[in-house]
């Protein structure tokens, strides 16, 4: 694809500072403008975005230099169509997420830490969609996990600051072993620059054991951020962070930039045909595995409503990662669809949560027996959230299951289809009795109330519903195309 250079990218990143600095100086009772500006920030992120969509859409990568420190190093933006992909996904969940936590934070303190914090995180999430090489997504996800380090010690409890260490030190773990990797590829290939198919071809035949060590060390650098176990401590401790933030640490962030770096090295650092050389991928699909199955087993167990959609995230990130792991088109391209669909659905799950504590006060998944005739909004758009990660049609999540068990049957992988299956059943059984308890049982919500949300909350739970379902229905003109365009880009 021919590439045009372009200010764009670099716009997408500074237009989320700009906006959190004006928030910066917004009196802290200035609520509405502190609010609007925030809304702004991310609608003018979201218009830059869309305008970098509308060149990929004609087939122009886009490329923007900001420094060159040296050949081959450098502060680079280069977005293709995977980038791009993620970068649509996160700035539209963006802007409800805003709207959500205009609603949900109402009246509590720090607001306007809360909001600076928000908004700039989109600008860390954005710069890591748009990185053009290994050492810009380093920068930008270390500035991710800053960003988003107060969000998470928000309430500023004992249990939040124990919560914000793990996080912290995980993270910053993470980023120090791709940081020592990028310097060790550096050293072998003179830059780190992602291109499709890989980097490490035509390295002079580098030992096997350092590219192999090298490979562990880069993907479990990402896979700590994507939660993958047994490195995954972190994400339940965030827990205690308010639901607007875990809605973004689960479904738009912080793990979603985690599994795309892992995306990254696999096909645009190492590529198919030098992973299958180092004979790698089996190792990896045991960790993916484990997490995905323990993850769904663990959900099962939890009661408490955001830790069981917590490990209910470890268990379907693996989907992504295990779709990429196949090597194949149809993997990829199920593990691709998992990120949108994912996305959608979770956020969609963790904003009813949210919903039901503000409203009621209750966390625990046996203590809201009734409550969808009380809140039955939030609860249909919490089915239609459950029922989309089961798989269930026509919601959005069929789609990707589909194509990822199909992907596993074309590459021979019945393993991962007996998973995927196994996975699908357990989602179904931590899912399915909130929603039956919800409307099918009698309960403490029995009796007639109006009890619903705020509508600056209810609003993006009904739309994102919405959308969750017409992906499903309208795929083949939304969102597997883009899919579509990231499975050509990286194998054709």
């Amino acid at each position: 694809m021919p590439s045009i250079n372009s200010s764009l990218p670099l716009w997408s990143v500074l237009l989320p500072v700009i906006g959190a600095v004006i928030i910066s100086r917004i009196p802290e009772k200035a609520v509405k403008a502190r609010n609007a500006t925030a809304l702004i920030s991310v609608s003018a992120t979201f218009l830059v975005v869309v305008a970098i969509l509308l060149h990929l859409l004609k087939n122009q990568l886009v490329e923007f230099t900001l420094v060159r420190f040296m050949p081959g190093l450098e502060l680079f933006f280069r977005i293709d169509p995977l980038g791009i992909l993620f970068g649509v996904t996160a700035s539209i969940l963006w802007i409800f997420a805003i709207v959500y936590s205009t609603g949900y934070m109402a009246k509590q303190p720090n607001q306007r830490r809360f909001f600076l914090c928000f908004v700039i995180s989109m600008s860390a999430t954005l710069g890591v969609a748009f990185a053009g090489n290994l050492f810009t997504m380093y920068i930008f996800f270390e500035y991710l996990t800053l960003a988003t380090y107060p969000l998470v010690i928000h309430s500023q409890t004992d249990e939040a600051t124990r919560s914000g260490i793990k996080y912290i030190a995980y993270c910053f773990g993470g980023g120090g072993l791709i940081l020592f990797s990028l310097i060790i590829l550096q050293g072998i290939v003179g830059h780190v620059n992602f291109a499709p198919g890989g980097i490490l071809g035509a390295t002079g035949g580098e030992p096997r054991f350092l590219l192999t060590l090298i490979f562990f060390m880069v993907v479990l650098g990402f896979g700590t951020k994507g939660a993958i176990m047994p490195f995954h401590s972190w994400l339940p401790a965030a827990m205690v962070a308010p639901a607007p933030v875990s809605s973004l640490l689960h479904a738009v962030a912080v793990v979603k930039s985690g599994i795309f770096g892992m995306t990254r090295v696999l096909y645009f650092i190492y590529g198919p045909d030098m992973l299958i050389e180092l004979n790698v991928v089996n190792y990896l699909a045991i960790m993916v595995v484990f997490t995905i199955l323990v993850g769904s087993i663990l959900a099962l167990r939890h009661t408490v409503f955001k830790m069981r959609l917590a490990y209910s995230t470890i268990s379907q990130l693996g989907y992504i990662t295990l779709g990429a792991l196949m090597l194949t088109p149809v993997g990829l391209f199920g593990g691709i669809l998992h990120i949108m669909n994912h996305a959608m659905l979770k956020i969609t799950l963790f904003f009813c949560a949210g919903a039901v504590i503000k409203v009621t006060g209750k966390t625990d998944v046996r203590e809201m027996r009734g409550i969808g005739k009380r809140m039955p909004i939030t609860m249909i758009a919490f089915a239609v959230g459950g029922l989309g990660l089961i798989g269930v049609l026509p919601i959005s999540g069929y789609l990707s299951k589909f194509y990822l068990l199909t992907g596993a049957l074309d590459a021979d992988r019945l393993v991962f289809v007996a998973v995927m299956l196994i996975s699908s059943l357990l989602n179904s059984m931590y899912y399915l009795p909130i929603v039956v308890n919800a409307f099918f049982r009698e309960g403490e919500f029995d009796k007639p109330k109006d009890l619903e949300a705020p509508l600056t909350m209810l609003v993006p739970i009904l739309l994102l519903a919405i959308i969750c379902v017409a992906l499903g229905l309208f795929a083949h003109k939304t969102t597997m195309p883009l899919a579509e365009n990231v499975v050509n880009y990286v194998f054709y």
